[in-house]
């Protein structure tokens, strides 16, 4: 099949090996990705995934598509998918029991994968929490044999204690929740909200509950349990299952702790770790004396997948529901995304096009793209969140590295979605809107002419990017932000311990601070230049006026303090104050780089939908004298 034909359907798989489907599981309806095995190969097992939660997630989505493809490429039919409530799946009662649902969801998994395949016999692969699940749904479920466990969550209140150290130490002094109730709130009886992601009353009483080590062992054949680094509670649990004659062994990794707390950007593919499951699976999962027999013959049940999921939490009865599917198109590589529909009968053809965060999938920053898309949705937009080439579920293109925050292909993969809404879906009223790199995507694709209506911008770090640059290299946003941080810091004993320990990169603030006072230069002469009509290159304040001109909507939102802000002062110098409406500029209190709390993230969502039905300023195809003048 041509990549053409490929585009034009929309819901074919982003390579030969992958299918993107959704499944039941009770009520709910679940997101996942069916790895098909190799060709010739016939493997009597198969391989369900179970990420872990949260901002774990976030992190490990990369690495559990490597862990997916390579079991694969051993014959193993392999199912990755989303819990219910969290990533692509249906939403979730905000009260109900999640570790009890999650352990359903398995389950449910199971059953596709067998469904679609035959295989009698299952291996669970959980990563933390997903772990855990992974033991208490091979109580549940007889064709579960095999377990591959990652740091799995041992004891309940320590994971507990673990995400409140997280909460805790994401709370900035100037965040809108009184300090002093921080901890009280965080230890009383309640949900638990961390980086954006939240557990019900219910689910933190059932954690308190969770020990594995008084617990009988899983009923399964063979465990394999990878730990190490500073979460070394696994190593214990081993031995005693060991004691109980059950066939375990265990893996000390290096990778786990980058596995599940490295930002994705920064994130390494854990190869060491693949590799030890990869031979641990050649020796128990594909060994035939462990299958039973007449395991492996395939068989799949005739019920057609289904391509499309209905949304109907909070929609009235009356109205008709919002439609999900998965959605690919071409650029230079065949790109992934998940189109939230409005309802049927919507005749204003808007859509907006959400891009990635970082490095991080399609589903955004604390998964603040899936609640945005399908609010937005249901004021009548298209919304189609989208994983630039070699990011997420995206392929990568030709030639180019995978999992890159800056790739030079992103304007062709902006371009290849506008094309693919318009052809598709009739949208004509086209808006862009991303956070941090994302909003960098969404300012580079208007300066360049992309026909958009509204750029909405989160909290970008930078306005222009030099390819080769690398995101350790040292960046604009720093010597804007950073010389602050170190004057606070100075009377602080613990900054001067790790200077000494040399811990600290004193050449690197020694540049921050010397080129600090040249960018306050600099930003002078780009207005003394604009006011004589000279154009410097990289002069964000021409960008801008010439993208207003065109009646594109300019709007950039700031949590209070990001250094993104300055710099945009510095950049584009009085331009954006006199250019006044055309380019709004939104300050919240509160609110972390990528929102990760509730009640900033709740008023940035209010910002957004309020100036995303504003309609777009009519093109003059001039610029106004008077935006290039000061008064």
């Amino acid at each position: 099949m041509s990549a053409k034909q490929r585009s034009a359907s929309g819901y074919l798989p982003s390579t030969a090996a992958a299918d993107a489907l959704y499944f039941e599981s009770g009520d709910d309806r679940l997101f996942g990705w069916f790895h098909r095995p190799i060709a010739g190969i016939n493997a009597k097992v198969g391989l369900v995934i179970c990420g872990p939660f949260g901002y774990e997630a976030i992190c490990s989505h990369r690495a559990l598509r490597a862990f997916a493809e390579s079991a694969s490429a051993l014959g193993l039919p392999t199912l990755r998918f989303d819990y219910a409530g969290t990533g692509d799946s249906s939403d979730i009662d905000p009260e109900a029991d999640q570790l009890d649902v999650w352990a359903r969801d398995v389950v449910a998994a199971v059953s596709e994968l067998q469904r679609r395949t035959g295989v009698e016999t299952v291996c669970l692969l959980g990563v933390r929490l997903g772990a855990f699940l992974a033991t208490v749904a091979a109580r549940r479920c007889t064709a579960v044999k095999l377990l591959v466990l990652i740091a799995p969550v041992i004891s309940g209140r320590r994971y507990q204690k673990e995400l409140r150290t997280t909460r805790l130490a994401s709370l900035r002094t100037d965040s809108v929740e009184p300090s002093g109730t921080v901890a009280e709130r965080s230890a009383a009886a309640g949900p638990m909200e961390v980086s954006g992601f939240t557990l019900s009353a219910a689910t933190v009483a059932a954690l308190a509950n969770v020990d594995l080590t008084a617990s009988a062992p899983p009923p399964v054949r063979e465990i394999l349990v990878i730990g190490g680094g500073s979460l070394p509670a696994s190593r214990a649990w081993v031995d005693q299952l060991s004691a109980h004659g059950v066939r375990t062994n265990y893996v000390d990794s290096p990778d786990v702790v980058e596995l599940i707390m490295t930002a994705p950007q920064f994130s390494n593919i854990p190869e060491g770790m693949i590799a030890a499951t990869r031979e641990w699976l050649l020796q128990s999962a594909l060994n035939q004396s462990v299958l039973p027999d007449g395991g492996g013959d395939r068989h799949s049940d005739s019920a057609p997948p289904l391509n499309a999921m209905t949304l109907r939490e909070g929609v009235p009865s009356q109205h008709a529901p919002l439609i999900e599917r998965p959605v690919f198109f071409t650029s230079k590589a065949v790109l992934f995304g998940i189109v939230t529909e409005p309802r049927q009968g919507e005749t204003r053809r808007r859509a907006v096009i959400l891009l990635n965060a970082g490095a991080d999938h399609h589903i955004g920053a604390n998964g603040m793209y899936v609640d945005l898309a399908r609010d937005w949705a249901g004021r009548g937009y298209l919304a189609l969140r989208m994983d630039l080439a070699g990011l997420g579920d995206s392929g990568t293109a030709p030639g180019q590295p995978d999992n890159e925050v800056f790739p030079p292909s992103a304007l062709d993969d902006i371009r290849a979605a506008i094309e693919f809404i318009r052809d598709r879906y009739g949208s004509h009223d086209i808006t862009l809107f991303g956070v941090c790199s994302g909003a960098y995507h969404a300012l580079r694709a208007a300066a360049a002419g992309v026909q958009v209506n509204r750029i909405l911008m989160v909290n970008p770090q930078n306005y222009y990017w030099k390819q080769g640059t690398t995101l350790t290299d040292l960046q604009l946003s720093e010597v804007v932000h950073n010389p602050g941080v170190y004057r606070r810091q100075i009377f602080s004993s613990a900054a001067w311990k790790r200077l000494f320990a040399g811990r600290v990169n004193l050449w690197r603030i020694l540049k921050i601070y010397f080129h600090r006072p040249f960018m306050a230069i600099e930003s002078a002469l780009r207005d003394l230049a604009r006011y004589v009509h000279v154009r410097l290159p990289h002069d964000l304040g021409w960008e801008l006026e010439e993208i207003a001109a065109r009646g594109v909507r300019i709007v950039f939102v700031f949590g209070r303090g990001e250094p993104g802000h300055d710099l945009l002062k510095i950049e584009a110098g009085s331009v954006v104050r006199r250019m006044g409406e055309r380019c709004r500029v939104h300050i919240i209190d509160g609110g972390d780089h990528i929102f990760s709390h509730i009640a900033p993230r709740a008023a940035m969502k209010q910002i957004l939908s309020e100036e995303l039905s504003m309609r777009a300023y009519p093109s003059t195809g001039t610029m106004r004298e008077d935006l290039l003048h000061p008064l």
